[in-house]
């Protein structure tokens, strides 16, 4: 299992590097903040996620959607935009899955 592990987190990270984003890859960012928001709102629904965890979660996505926005004024996300708008949503997802399940 650790084995398969890695090898997806390799084949991940070597697909990532060699992928060049274009505006496609906006849709994607935002496809993404949407699930997120979806895993919150369920979350708060469920008592999972307290009242203090949710303005929190809440901050952390409506600033990713500014920088998301404000990458996205020239048209395009450059590879360098993707990676850490990328970087920020896992953070911000792992976020989640902690308040969710503490």
């Amino acid at each position: 299992m650790k084995a398969l592990t890695l090898a997806l987190i390799a084949t991940t990270a070597l697909g990532t590097a060699l992928y060049n984003p274009t505006s496609a890859s906006a849709g994607e960012v935002a496809n993404r903040l949407e699930r997120q928001q979806e895993r919150i709102y369920k979350g708060v629904q469920q008592g999972q996620i307290s009242p203090a965890e949710y303005q929190n979660l809440q901050r952390r996505e409506a600033s990713i959607n500014a920088q998301r926005q404000n990458a996205l004024s020239d048209g395009h996300l450059s590879a360098q935009e993707y990676r850490q708008l990328n970087r920020r949503e896992n953070r911000v997802s792992r976020s989640i899955y902690r308040d969710r399940h503490d």
